[in-house]
């Protein structure tokens, strides 16, 4: 099997980790979470020589969500994911990047091609991913896993060392170590992760480590 590989290019003010999963030898892969800054996603891309079949959401805030219109008709692909109960906060972007002082036209409204719910699959050439629904963050956050390489990406419910902020319209506290409980710790130990903002870690180390973890 043809190794997957991952590319980080941090977007908007929130420092976001806009993901881009490819396939070493084809060159083929997806942008996971375009919250902003196009343009650096697109240099990105042509500076890689990749070909971008589709953009995946983990869920519907601004800074995960507001730049996938833009990319979308920049590169003529769909948009996958996330749940259709973040349909409500994909309708808000504008709103929300006013409320942050954000450039206006920077981030737009956008509604997927595909909505995701639990137990479905996406993929690209060989690499499968399976999908997870994990609200608690945001209503309809999904999480990607591919069983095959041992990877995920956990957009924002856990963190090296935390979890997803749950002050946000949406969010419940309890929800969320739910989805940690019951769909992330059960990947495995051993798997390694990809999260929205910051450094990435492997699930067992946030297991025992992680002090929100503590208990579940």
């Amino acid at each position: 099997m043809s190794m997957l590989q991952a590319g980080i290019i941090p977007v908007t003010a929130f420092q976001q980790n806009c993901t881009i999963f490819f396939d070493e030898a084809t060159k083929e892969g997806v942008v996971i979470d375009p919250g902003g800054d196009v343009a650096n996603i697109l240099q990105g891309i042509e500076q890689n020589g990749l070909k971008i079949k589709a953009i995946w959401l983990t869920h519907g805030h601004l800074d995960h969500a507001g730049g996938a219109k833009e990319l979308k008709e920049a590169l003529g692909v769909d948009i996958i994911g996330p749940h259709e109960d973040d349909l409500p906060l994909l309708q808000r972007i504008e709103t929300q990047a006013e409320k942050y002082g954000l450039p206006s036209g920077q981030m737009q409204n956008v509604e997927p091609d595909r909505w995701l719910k639990d137990g479905d699959t996406v993929s690209f050439g060989e690499h499968v991913f399976e999908v997870y629904h994990t609200p608690g963050h945001a209503p309809g956050h999904v999480i990607y896993f591919n069983r095959a390489q041992k990877f995920a990406h956990l957009g924002d419910v856990l963190f090296n060392g935390s979890i997803g902020r749950t002050d946000l319209p949406g969010g419940n506290h309890q929800q969320l170590l739910d989805s940690i409980r019951d769909k992330v710790l059960p990947l495995g130990d051993e798997v390694g992760f990809i999260c929205g903002h910051g450094p990435g870690s492997r699930i067992g180390d946030e297991r025992r480590g992680n002090p929100y973890l503590q208990g579940l």
